[in-house]
């Protein structure tokens, strides 16, 4: 059986970086891993607190995604590492959803992201599904 997830309120939505679980990371709590994620593209500038600092993840998200802030210039080479480093962080820190990812066994995780052929499985399938396998990693990590 394959795991699907993708919103907040999925059966496995505490696999979602919107998942209200915060996490403390580089001397600073982030309210969910998207936020953390999204800031972590503007190390050095102002707007890494002002991610930090959003209301909901959506708008970290959003905040993050606005091209008129510019990306640190090795972002397409750390954005993986960075991912890796909040999601284990997350699932480290609350046992209870340490316990529903450990509970998936060797499932395959796929994150049903209609939009996203990096991150998520995309419309068609055909996406890299990179937090999907993160997530299998991490879970690996902390059988």
């Amino acid at each position: 059986m394959t795991i699907y997830f993708y919103t907040t309120n999925d059966k496995y939505g505490c696999f979602s970086n919107f998942s209200p679980y915060g996490i403390e990371l580089d001397g600073f709590w982030w309210k969910t891993t998207e936020h953390y994620f999204q800031a972590q593209k503007f190390i050095g500038t102002p707007y890494l607190e002002e991610i930090q600092q959003a209301k909901t993840a959506k708008q970290a998200a959003t905040m993050g995604r606005d091209r008129k802030r510019p990306l640190r210039k090795d972002w397409e080479a750390v954005k993986d590492g960075v991912m890796r480093k909040a999601v284990l962080k997350k699932f480290e820190t609350h046992e209870d959803i340490r316990a529903i990812l450990v509970s998936t066994g060797d499932e395959e995780i796929i994150e049903n992201a209609p939009g996203d052929y990096y991150w998520g499985c995309g419309k068609d399938g055909s996406g890299k599904n990179m937090l999907g396998r993160i997530l299998m990693e991490v879970r690996n990590k902390l059988r």
